[in-house]
């Protein structure tokens, strides 16, 4: 019999309020739309390192509702993206892929979160072929919905918007809770290495 076919390991990142300050009250417009706007929560770039240190693609899922307002052309957004995980990059982390939603809540589209078509494009595109292996970090009650719909792990992660308290009343609740992406990305290399050694 050959041997079975290692697979790639993933991990989907939400961005404002995970990787980056929620520009919230805190910009213009409330949204990154310039790169003055941007700014890494503390912790945030050694995380994705250790990621790409122990063998795992980041993926970035976000909602990016300001180029349906207008404030951002779609263009604009990309070139923006690039700039960001450019800088990632800089301090040892990698992006794989960055998928995002432009428009706006009103639309109703499949890829807004918390809606999971922006995974299930990711799954496609990726080859991947589960996901209840696999992790999705948020802030929001959205993302826990959304990352439960696709079939994800699901991190809540406490540096945006979030607060433990509200947790309860969820009617989705996230698989585990974490004060920042940091805390999140050692506990999944934490279950990875339990995992392989209780199969071992």
């Amino acid at each position: 019999m050959p041997p079975k076919k290692k697979q790639t390991k993933y991990v989907f990142i939400d961005r404002d309020g995970v990787i980056n300050v929620d520009p919230g009250a805190r910009t213009k417009h409330g949204y990154v739309i310039e790169w003055k706007d941007f700014h890494f929560l503390p912790g945030a770039p050694k995380a994705l390192k250790m990621l790409a240190d122990s063998g795992y693609k980041s993926i970035i899922v976000t909602n990016q509702q300001c180029v349906g307002k207008g404030h951002i052309s779609e263009e604009s957004l990309r070139s923006l993206m690039l700039k960001i995980t450019k800088e990632i990059k800089t301090f040892g982390g990698s992006v794989e892929k960055v998928y995002y939603c432009p428009h706006l809540k009103e639309e109703n589209c499949n890829c807004r979160k918390p809606k999971e078509g922006l995974f299930l494009k990711a799954k496609e595109e990726l080859n991947i072929e589960r996901f209840d292996d696999k992790f999705f970090i948020g802030d929001s009650k959205h993302d826990i919905e959304a990352g439960k719909k696709a079939g994800l792990k699901t991190i809540l992660v406490l540096s945006g918007n979030s607060e433990r308290k509200n947790i309860p009343a969820w009617k989705t609740k996230p698989d585990h809770v974490c004060e920042n992406l940091l805390e999140a990305v050692r506990f999944i290399i934490r279950s990875e290495f339990k995992y392989s050694q209780d199969v071992s």
